[in-house]
């Protein structure tokens, strides 16, 4: 694939080059907007604009319309040096910097040539902390900047962590094991996999699975926009939220920097669930090396930038005293020959106290910058994700032969050009390649698997049996063993800003020739004991009974089955494949009314081609259409997705104040995995699935789509102090969801879900001592769902396929957070030290109490509802200490030591033990729980379904220790060199 990748970058360099016209996309890109007048106010018409990149040879020039603004846009993010110049007055300048995917707004001032001039600039940003007030847009969005991304504690070193940051986000485990150490960021009350992602205007997201699809080291961005909510009609592909990245880029002066970060057990508190007291603490060391270079190769013309991080992580998953005994049980019922089986034996198997569980991992990146004229911009990106898991799902409560080596290759190619066509006329055009390679080979193969209960309350979700090779089954999808993904993007941008508009068009066209993979597909036999291993030592029959039934004979089927905690999944393909194209279009403009009035509106278009082709086939070969009864025609690409979008700003009084708010229409077909069974059902020559039941798409397929409604204001209380409030209603339609009918599953779109937030953003600056921000959010994210509950992410469930909207299928979702808060910082002490600091709390999230048969528990005679208890509160402080050496002109040597979980507290978030059957303490009835069995009495009643909640895990340790938030305590040293 890197072959035909680089081929298709250079045939399209020799072929566009020569194009005057040959265009960047502008996500990636800011907006400067100013009005020039005279000492008194007046308007000064007119008047002539040049902004000079700093450091680089970059030049823009625009003229003051006859009210005296101004507008330039496309321009890349950083500092600029300002001139203007009016006839009778002298020349003004300044320094001002523009922000990725935002508006600058900029009051120049123009004296008479007797006297100096001035240039207020009203909000020049270096850190999320000194935003400037926005009148221009409705848009709900948060600047991250590369101040941000080096002095706030960032717990794997992943930089979408300091999302957290804007309003309307909430902090989130991974939910993808093939790509565990990329965070996700939940927004809108789902969990982020329904966001859209681009770097350098080229797509970052993950079609298959969803989230972000390629890692980027923070050392290598220059900054990042996350829009919550109201983006405009130029972003597509999301019903939430939408990140855009920029890298950074060399300049006409040599800068880099080197790096170290340490971590090791000794630093690490123990963690209490996984890895009590008195065993040994779980082994744990990691260190991140990191380089960047930039510089000119050509000044004024040419210029370079690199950067490369290396990952060295030796990580181990540590055995509680209850699951040791269980393996122990287990090992000695294997050396007296009781673990056989119709397809096998085992008579012997080791159980370590702990299981190592190495990483390896290189993120590199390589840009080049040219301009070989002042209208003409290029650049190439390249980057690279590569790294190596051993023993990879393995879980607190499975051995190590569940687990698997998991080696993740991803690259992208993005090349380029802005084109600037007369004064007001700018062309951007972009082309992205990216692929993704994925392989999951499993430690053992043994064609059974053994699911005792107590493997149940494992901390993640990536399985449910304790030994065998059915390890990629999960409770909420089942997660391939190969995974390919191979994009080519062309985007097209076209900006016009005149007196008081600024239109603009755009196509975005994204080809998928490779969105493919596989799942485990050889022939497997599950056994479900009912009882755990150590209860077999003194009833061997009872097991043995289970472990011999073959629920593949005849003899043995329903409804007189005398297997009934065994399960048989044939041998078949496991393959999925599609070759996907998706076609973006949209026209949209900034209208400045008056000049405290701003209208942006707009409409986009999007659809998909070969969305229901599976492996060359539709649906028509999937055998199971054939006398299902339920499903009777194929899915087909749905056309009828035009978006329209409103947003308004209006400036009260002298700009201090702003009112905005918008509507709009976001459609996603969002990833497919939640379909992957209906698409490899295309290649078997049975009905019954490999991976699963009979599956098929229902015919009357519609795009989902969300509705964004809000409204806001933000005042400025003076220079350092600004204060927001926005209100947002997004109401989600046509979700997915999974009807399970006795003889076929079926996958609709049918599904409804509401969020309502408000959020309150407060950012203020102290003198020079003290810069903090401070976020809180109110909110409610509610859907319908069996036993999980999410908004667009995931295929919810059906508890009776023939009552859908049954009464208690209505509830929270998984990320339902209700109230959050955020406080983070900068102290600058005394003696050079600085103090930054991010907090965050948050109240219990939802949980679903289940049965075996996959049903919600009833209590006492009462069905529980979706997502009706709730966990435990989070809250976590994370702290970073350092003081800045600086020596030559340029240098600067930074120790700093960074804290996690300041305070150790236990954030088991809302992993609990889920299944009642797996509880430590058994209850009385499963089909009615009416009392808990500590003895056989059965002697403490249930009188409130919190006392079945039991802590199984830490909020963010889903795919082993360190993954983002919610560890224990830890500290972090490191050095930084900077020049």
């Amino acid at each position: 694939m890197a072959k035909r990748l680089g081929f298709f970058a250079l045939f399209l360099f020799v072929a566009v080059a020569p194009l005057p016209y040959a265009l960047l996309a502008q996500n990636p890109r800011g907006t400067l907007r100013g009005v020039v007048q005279d000492a008194s106010g007046g308007r000064v018409p007119a008047a002539k604009i040049v902004v000079q990149a700093a450091g680089s040879s970059l030049r823009r020039e625009a003229s003051g319309d006859s009210r005296g603004e101004f507008r330039l846009d496309d321009l890349l993010p950083g500092t600029y040096r300002l001139r203007v110049e009016a006839l009778g007055f002298a020349e003004a300048s300044a320094d001002v910097d523009v922000v990725v995917s935002s508006v600058s707004e900029i009051i120049v001032t123009m004296k008479p040539p007797s006297i100096q001039q001035t240039v207020n600039v009203q909000g020049s940003a270096s850190s999320i902390t000194r935003q400037s007030i926005d009148t221009a847009s409705a848009v709900h969005q948060a600047i991250i900047t590369a101040q941000d991304l080096e002095t706030i504690p960032l717990a794997a070193r992943s930089f979408a962590n300091i999302a957290y940051l804007a309003p309307g986000t909430e902090p989130l485990e991974p939910s993808d094991p093939t790509k565990a150490r990329i965070t996700a960021v939940s927004t809108g009350g789902s969990s982020g996999l329904n966001n859209e992602i681009s770097v350098d205007g080229g797509d970052n997201s993950d079609d298959w699975i969803g989230g972000f699809l390629q890692n980027f080291s923070p050392d290598a961005i220059q900054e990042f926009a996350m829009r919550t909510a109201q983006e405009d009609a130029d972003t597509g592909g999301t019903t939430a939220a939408s990140v855009v990245v920029t890298t950074k880029h060399g300049t006409n002066e040599w800068h880099g920097s080197g790096a170290f970060y340490g971590r090791a057990s000794a630093l690490n508190a123990r963690f209490p669930i996984d890895n009590p007291a008195p065993d040994p603490k779980q082994p744990f060391s990691r260190q991140n090396y990191v380089g960047t270079l930039g510089g000119p190769i050509v000044k004024e013309r040419l210029w370079f930038f690199s950067s490369l991080e290396y990952v060295h992580e030796n990580s181990s998953i540590a055995y509680s005293p209850s699951s040791q005994a269980e393996f122990n049980a287990l090992a000695q019922l294997a050396r007296e020959g009781l673990i056989s089986t119709p397809v096998g034996s085992v008579n012997s198997m080791e159980v370590p106290g702990s299981v190592p569980v190495p990483f390896r991992d290189y993120l590199a990146m390589a840009r080049l910058d040219w301009a070989p004229s002042p209208s003409s911009q290029w650049f190439v990106r390249a980057a690279v994700d590569n790294y190596l898991t051993r023993n990879a799902l393995v879980q607190q409560a499975a051995l190590p032969s569940t687990g698997a080596t998991s080696h993740d290759n991803y690259m992208s190619l993005v090349l380029g050009n802005q084109y600037v066509f007369g004064p007001n006329w700018v062309g951007s055009f972009v082309f992205n390649a990216s692929g993704l390679h994925l392989t999951a080979t499993r430690n053992a193969n043994l064609g059974f698997a053994l699911a005792f209960p107590f493997t149940s309350t494992l901390s993640t979700i990536s399985g449910v049996e304790t030994f065998g090779d059915n390890q990629f089954f999960t409770p909420i999808t089942a997660f391939p063993v190969l995974r390919n993904q191979e994009k080519y993007q062309i985007r097209y941008d076209l900006s016009h800003a005149q007196e008081r508009q600024a239109p603009r068009w755009g196509v975005n066209f994204i080809h998928e020739p490779v969105l493919s993979g596989a799942l485990a597909a050889t022939a497997e036999y599950v056994y479900s004991p009912p009882q755990d291993p150590s209860f077999y030592l003194t009833s061997p029959g009872q097991l043995a009974a289970i472990l011999l039934c073959n629920p593949n004979d005849p003899r043995n089927q329903p409804p007189n089955s005398p297997c009934p905690f065994s399960t048989f999944t044939p041998a078949g393909d496991g393959s999925f494949g599609q070759n996907v194209q998706r076609l973006g279009i949209y026209a949209q403009d900034s209208w400045r009314v008056t000049p405290h009035l701003t209208i942006n509106y707009g409409l986009r278009y999007d659809t998909t081609f070969g969305l229901f082709i599976a492996s060359g086939h539709q649906q028509s070969a999937n055998p199971a259409l054939a006398g299902n009864g339920i499903v009777s025609g194929i899915p087909h690409d749905y056309r009828k997705a035009f978006a329209p979008r409103l947003g308004v700003a209006y400036g009260l009084g002298s700009g201090s104040t702003v009112l905005r708010g918008g509507a709009g229409l976001y459609f996603n077909d969002l990833a497919q995995n939640g379909w992957v069974e209906a698409f490899s059902a295309v290649n078997n020559f049975n009905i019954q699935n490999a991976s699963g039941p009979p599956a098929l798409i229902d015919a009357h397929y519609h795009t989902p789509y969300a509705w964004h409604t809000t409204a806001g204001i933000q005042h400025a209380f003076n220079a350092n102090w600004i204060l927001s409030a926005d209100y947002t209603l997004e109401t989600g339609m046509h979700g997915y969801r999974r009807y399970d009918f006795p003889k076929v599953s079926v996958f609709r779109t049918d599904n409804r879900s509401s969020y309502n937030a408000l959020a309150l953003h407060l950012q203020g600056n102290v003198s020079e001592r003290l810069s903090l921000v401070a976020n809180y959010t109110l909110a409610s994210a509610r859907t319908w769902g069996c036993q999980i509950g999410e908004l667009f992410d995931y295929v919810n469930g059906v508890c009776d396929p023939l009552n859908a909207f049954a009464q208690g299928d209505y509830g929270p979702s998984g990320e339902d957070v209700r109230q959050r808060l955020v406080l983070a910082g900068t102290v600058r002490a005394a003696a050079g030290f600085d103090v930054t600091f991010l907090s965050q709390a948050e109240t219990a999230r939802p949980i679903t109490l289940t049965t075996p048969v996959g049903d919600r528990a009833v209590i006492n005679g009462v069905k529980s509802t979706l997502d009706q208890f709730r966990g435990r509160p989070y809250i976590q402080t994370d702290l970073r200490v350092s003081r800045s050496i600086k020596f030559r002109e340029r240098w600067s040597l930074t120790p700093f030591i960074e804290f996690f979980n300041l305070f150790n507290r236990n954030n088991p978030g809302n992993n609990y033990v889920g299944d009642i059957s797996a509880l430590p303490i058994p209850v009385n009835d499963l089909g009615n729980v009416t009392a808990l069995c500590p003895d056989p009495r059965c002697s403490v009643p249930v009188t409130n379904g919190k006392q079945l909640l039991v802590a199984a895990g830490a909020l963010g340790d889903f795919f082993g220790p360190g993954t983002t938030v919610g560890i224990p305590f830890a500290a972090q040293i490191g050095l930084k060199l900077t020049f």
